[in-house]
């Protein structure tokens, strides 16, 4: 595992890491590994989403699309 060293936050920062931390019960260190640990874990679900609907579009590619708008409106009509 690697080290990070931070400098230079604001006081507003810290202090709103400290209260998150008590408020779920870690430690200020814990609590930024877990507040950077999801930030990338989101970030890397959104990229895997962005790409299975490329995979997706890409299959489509030739077939023409209906706006969802038209067949809501199709569909209450009935």
């Amino acid at each position: 595992m690697g080290n990070l060293t931070v400098r230079n936050l604001d006081d507003w920062v810290i202090e709103g890491l400290k209260a998150e931390a008590k408020a779920n019960q870690r430690s200020l260190e814990g609590e930024v590994r877990h507040v950077l640990a999801q930030r990338v874990v989101r970030q890397k679900r959104l990229d895997d989403f962005r790409e299975r609907t490329r995979e997706i579009s890409a299959m489509t590619a030739d077939t023409p699309q209906t706006d969802s708008i038209t067949l809501l409106r199709e569909d209450r009509d009935r």
